[in-house]
């Protein structure tokens, strides 16, 4: 549970309706981080009031990464060599049986109850196809650092910026992998964005959640992280062609109003049941005053 400053005295009419029976699917590309797969894995299998199935998609980890998977009763996994993190990712949605789908990296974790709660905003809201939540940035302990506020996605802010949502608190119905939307897989680290902006350019029903759903840790290993993340966001950039810095501008200026009137750059108190390194079987309570938006490794 996290808990935000005036959440208290607010219970939304969402979290009082009665859950509908849902499968989800929840995929996991891994290699060589069992440590913190086994963090993101017992965040999903403490789940309750759904049905889910979680597919580890493994590129070939050292050690008996199949020993620990059998101790887990949701957790299917599958090893075999991909072209990257979001070939895996195709791989394990074909395999995926649940109604709603997700993906979920071994830095990344479900807050308790947020499967509940997001079977029982699609069971209320048919015409949605995906759903966006805030989220919260960890350090390597646990500590949160940032609170991210969710916007809805802007196609030309995502085209020519960035996308501004966690894939980490993103879910979507299975229907749109049955109308081929599947990310790329020649992409190694904004394909998310590229998938985004392809469900923007097809008019796909979207929906925000202003809640807290996911936590996002900082490893000091995060893929978004690495040099090449930037370099391959520049170079999608480019492809928009010359003459857009003005559009550009424009797009980021209307995005961060936006994200203003939403509240996302207000300081808050917030308290996460989060696992940890050093507690991998139990969640710990952890707080932060005055938590912001910020972003370690990156603007907007």
């Amino acid at each position: 549970m996290l808990i935000c400053s005036g959440c208290r005295r607010r219970r939304t009419a969402l979290s009082a309706q009665p859950s509908r029976f849902v499968k989800f699917s929840v995929i996991t590309p891994s290699r060589n981080q069992l440590p913190y797969l086994a963090l993101c894995a017992a965040s999903v299998a403490d789940q309750t009031g759904v049905e889910v199935e979680h597919i580890i998609q493994d590129a070939g980890s050292e050690g008996d990464l199949m020993a620990w998977a059998k101790s887990r009763p949701n957790v299917r996994l599958f090893v075999e060599r991909d072209e990257g993190m979001y070939d895996a990712i195709n791989r394990g949605l074909a395999r995926a049986t649940g109604e709603i789908c997700a993906y979920l990296n071994c830095d990344e974790q479900y807050l308790p109850g947020t499967l509940a709660i997001v079977g029982r905003f699609f069971a209320a809201h048919r015409a949605v196809d995906v759903l966006f939540g805030d989220a919260v940035l960890t350090d390597q302990q646990g500590s949160p650092i940032s609170y991210r506020r969710t916007i809805l996605p802007r196609l030309q802010h995502v085209r020519l910026a960035h996308l501004n949502t966690l894939s980490c608190a993103m879910f979507f119905r299975r229907r749109l992998l049955d109308r081929g939307f599947y990310f790329d897989p020649g992409l190694k680290d904004v394909g998310d964005g590229v998938w985004v902006e392809e469900l923007l350019r097809n008019k796909v029903k979207m929906a925000t959640l202003p809640r807290p759903l996911a936590i996002f840790a900082f490893t000091g290993e995060n893929r978004s992280a690495m040099a090449y993340a930037g370099r391959e966001a520049a170079s999608r950039r480019e492809i928009a062609g010359p003459g857009t810095w003005l559009q550009r501008r424009l797009a980021i200026v209307s995005h961060r109003i936006r994200k203003a009137m939403a509240g996302a750059y207000r300081r808050r108190s917030v308290e996460i049941q989060i696992f940890t390194l050093t507690s991998p079987e139990r969640r710990q309570r952890r707080t932060g005053n005055r938590v912001g938006f910020r972003w370690p490794t990156r603007k907007g």
